[in-house]
This record gives C-alpha cells, sequence and structure tokens, in this order.
C-alpha cells in the first residue's frame, strides 16, 4: 500500500568498527604534532593510506577533545598598505628573513636567524645562537647562497643586523635587494612572521632546550619535517620540500636538499 521497500522498515544503522583504531591514531598524531587541527591530520593520515572523508575526521576530532583550545587572537586594527610588490613565480627568487627569541631551561636567551623562500614556503635555514651580528648574517647567506644561487630580493625589517654596512656590501656585490618593511608593519613581510608563528609554536613551545647545542638539534630536526613532511595549505597540502622540488628547474633539481642544513659547522 505505501508503494516502499521493506528494507525500508528493516534497515538498523551501525557505526563502522574501525573508529577506535581511527581516533587512536588521530590522538597518536596530534600528541606529537600539538598545534596541527583536524584538516591537516586528515591530510597525514591520507598519506599513511587511510581512506577517510574529512568530515568523519572532524566529528571524531571533536568527540576525542583534540580540538585546540589555544587561539591566536585576531588583530581588528586596519592599517596602511604600501604599494604593491611584485610576487615571486620561482623558486630562489625572493627570500625572507627575521629574528626569533627563545630561552633555555635556565633562563639563558638565544636568538634563531629564520630564512624563508617566498614562493616555496621552504624554510631555507634556521641558525642559532647567543648573538647573531650582523657578519654572522652574511656568512650564513653565503653558505646558502652556495648551494641554492642569489636571489632577487631579500625582504627584511629594520633590525640593526639587517641594515648594517656588511649586509648592505654583500648585497650591492651580488646585486640583491634588500626590501624592508615599514617600521611598525610587520604585515609587510607576512611570509616570515607567519613562518615565525609556526616555528614558535610547533617547535620552541614544546620543547626544553638544556643547552644551545640540544637547541640547534632540536630546531634542525623540526625544520626537516617542515620542509619534508608538514603539509602547507598554501601550496595545496604539500610539503615545502615537495612543491620547491617539483616548481624547481629541472638541472638544479638534484642540488637541491632541503633536508641539510647548509652552514652547519661553518665558522
Amino acid at each position: 500500500m505505501l508503494r516502499a521497500s521493506r528494507t525500508t522498515f528493516r534497515y538498523i544503522r551501525t557505526r563502522p568498527q574501525d573508529e577506535p583504531v581511527i581516533v587512536r591514531r588521530m590522538t597518536e598524531i596530534a600528541q606529537t604534532r600539538v598545534r596541527y587541527g583536524y584538516r591537516r591530520i586528515h591530510i597525514l593520515m591520507q598519506r599513511e593510506g587511510w581512506r577517510i572523508n574529512h568530515k568523519r575526521v572532524y566529528r571524531l576530532y571533536q568527540l576525542a577533545g583534540l580540538n585546540l583550545r589555544m587561539k591566536r587572537p585576531r588583530r581588528r586594527v586596519s592599517a596602511a598598505h604600501r604599494a604593491a610588490r611584485t610576487d615571486p613565480v620561482k623558486v630562489s627568487q625572493i627570500w625572507s628573513m627575521d629574528f626569533v627569541s627563545d630561552a633555555l631551561f635556565n633562563g639563558k636567551l638565544f636568538r634563531a636567524l629564520t630564512l624563508l623562500d617566498v614562493f616555496s614556503r621552504e624554510c631555507l635555514a634556521i641558525h642559532v645562537d647567543v648573538s647573531i651580528r650582523a657578519e654572522r648574517v652574511v656568512e650564513i647567506l653565503r653558505a646558502v647562497t652556495r648551494a641554492r644561487g642569489h636571489p632577487e630580493r631579500i625582504q627584511v625589517d629594520n633590525g640593526s643586523e639587517f641594515v648594517s654596512k656588511a649586509l648592505d656590501l654583500w648585497a650591492y656585490e651580488h646585486r640583491v635587494v634588500l626590501d624592508f618593511s615599514r617600521p611598525g608593519r610587520p604585515q609587510d613581510n607576512a611570509h616570515i612572521e607567519s613562518f615565525n608563528g609556526s616555528f614558535r609554536d610547533e617547535c620552541l613551545n614544546t620543547h626544553w632546550f638544556l643547552s644551545l647545542d640540544d637547541a640547534a638539534t632540536k630546531i634542525d630536526h623540526w625544520r626537516a619535517d617542515y620542509n619534508a613532511i608538514r603539509p602547507h595549505s598554501a601550496l595545496g597540502n604539500l610539503a615545502p620540500g615537495a612543491f620547491a622540488a617539483l616548481s624547481a628547474p629541472t638541472r638544479r633539481r638534484q642540488r637541491l636538499q632541503p633536508d641539510l642544513d647548509p652552514f652547519r659547522g661553518a665558522a
């Protein structure tokens, strides 16, 4: 009389039996990568061969209580915009550079110089030391450029190390433009600021550093993981190293080694 199949009334919904296994693997990833949300966890699980929808990952992520509670407040202050810059179209065209400060377990401060390729988002180097003077910045750039060539432009802020005569001379000799941010406008160097935020969340805030060598080792391991594994939403969820390898000219692909620190151990 109802013109309906009998199975419509006899169907009993059964929840998949693999959910505990999925939740267990999600929890393992979340415990080792504490700043990853459900989207990045979903990408990593897909890479491992899990056939699972992102909506299901989100539901289980919420039920397991893995959702991140510490969110950065977003500033709602409007700021003046500078003239439009030319966006990079290839690897090693535009780099970005900045400093990050942190402390050892005993409170002793140290600094880290971060160097980023704007096109591929690949971290070219992170150098850790108690003090990094302008001459040391030049040495690091020389070591990196020996392996990757010279960029057309490097975006920096107005720190004393970046406005120094040593860096200015190096840039002049190699025809590299130093693009300085406006004072008080960190958004002018947004790519390195975003990277430094991830660096602090995923590495500096999650490790105890017993010594300067211990900090350098742990930071170098994180850099290798960032370049080779960490999915980046701006790159179609590819890792920066994979994106750089796909985008680099054929003659240079064999020379690119994103997991190696080109200036590690230099004088």
